[in-house]
């Protein structure tokens, strides 16, 4: 028995150490979640469709068989980050300038699950079921991409990052379905302390940033929950919200342009800079070089 117990703890001894040599403690990942703000609107103009710096990398969260990249792998960041048929997200300009103002030996990699239309409800995992018993078939469809349940599938692909790299931080961008609930924090912050206990998180080393929604000041459609999102801080302590006043919106004033993207993307990054003890060196440049 005593030997066996010796062999059981050698083992344990050697896995632990095996992770700790091919984890990277200087290979940031940041989860990135919400619906279609976060998925990124259909169509990438051309400035954006090149990423000369392999240091803002993205794991594939599906296979993109145009772009040769493979589920569960990393690439250089180009957009679409999140699916195919996506666009230009805030994660996009998030990445570019983490990188532009981190030390040179500073990797940045974004994971991204998303679902265009969704309540929060849907990344509840004690009750998502019920919430895609309702959903509409194209939003069904999404979430089959995701096996029936994006809450899970964010955390598989994120434990399947961390064996390369250390989570620093979780982006969330969502509230266009949930305006007017004002438990919206609540669910958050549910979700939040879920993906803490599932990846053996320390909360207080990684926040969450959350962005507002497309604001008054473009005719935003869903512009008051903004009220709701800038309290998200009185119920989780580690979060943060990106104000995305002047950011420009499209037409439908519930999606943003490219710019605003960039813009947004770019306030999300300054945010996290800063928490990680970093400036702004380079603020007019968020473009990889």
């Amino acid at each position: 028995m005593k030997y066996r117990f010796l062999i059981f703890l050698l083992m344990g001894l050697f896995l632990t150490t095996s992770k700790a040599i091919s984890q990277d403690p200087n290979f940031y990942i940041f989860l990135c979640f919400g619906q279609s703000n976060m998925e990124g609107f259909p169509g990438v103009e051309e400035q954006d469709k090149t990423n000369s710096n392999d240091r803002f990398q993205v794991m594939a969260t599906v296979d993109f068989p145009k772009l040769g990249r493979e589920k569960g792998h990393w690439y250089p960041a180009v957009p679409p980050l999140c699916r195919p048929s996506t666009g230009l997200c805030p994660a996009d300009y998030f990445g570019r300038t983490m990188i532009a103002n981190l030390p040179k030996n500073i990797r940045v990699g974004v994971v991204v699950v998303a679902v265009a239309g969704c309540k929060i409800e849907l990344f509840d995992k004690a009750n998502y079921q019920a919430y895609d018993s309702t959903a509409p078939v194209w939003m069904k469809n999404i979430i089959k991409q995701y096996d029936g349940d994006p809450y899970q599938y964010l955390v598989d692909l994120a434990t399947l990052a961390q064996k390369e790299g250390v989570i620093k931080g979780i982006l969330l961008h969502q509230g266009e379905s949930n305006t007017d609930d004002k438990d919206w924090p609540n669910k958050i912050k549910g979700i939040y302390d879920n993906l803490i206990k599932d990846l053996n998180l320390e909360a207080e080393k990684v926040p969450l940033l959350a962005g507002e929604l497309v604001n008054a000041d473009q005719h935003g459609a869903c512009a008051s929950m903004n009220e709701t999102i800038d309290e998200l801080p009185k119920t989780i302590p580690n979060s943060q919200v990106i104000s995305s006043a002047g950011c420009p919106a499209r037409p439908d004033h519930l999606h943003f342009t490219a710019e605003g993207y960039r813009d947004l993307g770019t306030r999300y990054a300054e945010r996290m800079l800063s928490l990680l003890g970093y400036s702004m060196t380079n603020p007019e440049s968020p473009q990889t070089k």
